[in-house]
């Protein structure tokens, strides 16, 4: 595994953001999927709390500031391409705005064409 420095990140391939997952560091649950720019990286590697860009808001954003469910930073994963992030966290409290403990608390059935097994 390769250290990397917040300027290896390829935050230009999209735009100056980069996809940030969050995964429960004891349970593997993915709880979310959100954005980082350079800023919001720099601020979570500062602080040990997830902090994210909002696209709706157009700003900067501690999870949990006004909920209280924060996110406390475990550890910081890098894809293969270094610009996709996973945050590893202690999650406090559920992680959607929705009070689940999960963002994926939806699903899609599975189709089957006529020659599925």
């Amino acid at each position: 595994m390769k250290a990397l420095n917040v300027e290896e990140i390829d935050f230009a391939k999209s735009g100056g953001l980069v996809p940030v997952i969050a995964q429960d560091y004891s349970t593997k649950k993915v709880l979310m999927v959100a954005f980082a720019n350079e800023l919001a990286l720099k601020e979570t590697l500062k602080t040990g709390y997830a902090h994210y860009w909002s696209r709706s808001r157009n700003k900067l954003w501690m999870k949990g500031e006004e909920s209280g469910h924060v996110q406390r930073i475990k550890k910081v994963l890098v894809d293969c391409d270094s610009d996709t992030i996973l945050y590893l966290v202690d999650q406090k409290g559920p992680a959607c705005h929705t009070n689940k403990p999960t963002c994926f608390h939806n699903y899609i059935p599975l189709t089957r064409g006529k020659n599925s097994k």
